[in-house]
């Protein structure tokens, strides 16, 4: 797995990806950089001080608090950008990586629509709830990554699989490899926990991802 992992870090740069990967990049920083924006305009719009320094403290406050929230941000965002660049990129590593064997499908856009919506509003809010208890020393951290590493780890792979698979036989492959596919889904969170590099998530977690589900189906035989 380890092997995989770094394989898919060194290709997510080559320049196969590089289109992608700042396509994915800039969609990232834009989302960000807009979600940021409007929290700080919606802060000083409700919370207005007479007081000039208390103003400028207050601004500075915001603005500290919104660089702490895009970290737990970034996941969920990312995870909306997978859904857009996913078939694209798990085609390219299926075609150069695997050449001998049989390419996967790409989801119907409406049900890829639906998938990538529900796994953005899951990682919302668990990611939510984690910074919700940034007060609560080492606790937020172990939520992070715990519920990161499950929900990356499961809906990445799931995402991967399906292009082989119906959902039912992707949900059963995923609960006969739970250990791989969570510990798979660690290894992105500890990606996604790392300010500028998170932002090659959607790349790097869909070649892991592909890999991971070859690797594991040919297990199976």
């Amino acid at each position: 797995m380890l092997r995989d992992a770094f394989k898919a870090f060194l290709q997510t740069f080559s320049p196969e990806y590089r289109r992608v990967l700042l396509r994915s990049i800039g969609l990232a920083v834009g989302l960000l950089v807009a979600l940021g924006i409007g929290a700080h305009y919606a802060l000083t719009y409700f919370v207005a001080l007479d007081v000039r320094w208390a103003q400028i403290t207050l601004d500075i406050l915001a603005a500290f608090g919104i660089i702490i929230g895009a970290v737990f941000l970034v996941p969920p965002v990312t995870s909306l950008i997978a859904g857009l660049f996913l078939d694209d990129v798990a085609a390219l590593v299926e075609r150069t990586d695997f050449p001998g064997e049989p390419e996967g499908k790409a989801l119907p856009i409406g049900r890829s629509l639906v998938l990538t919506v529900r796994f953005f509003g899951v990682m919302l809010a668990v990611n939510l709830v984690a910074l919700l208890l940034l007060l609560v020393p080492g606790v937020n951290l172990v939520v992070f990554y715990v519920a990161n590493g499950y929900l990356l780890g499961r809906e990445y792979f799931q995402l991967a699989a399906m292009r082989f698979r119906d959902e039912d036989q992707v949900a059963l492959l995923r609960r006969h490899h739970s250990g791989a596919v969570f510990l798979a889904g660690l290894i992105i969170a500890a990606v996604v926990s790392v300010p500028i590099l998170n932002l090659i998530t959607p790349v790097f977690a869909t070649i892991f991802m592909v890999r991971l589900h070859k690797r594991l189906t040919r297990a199976d035989y």
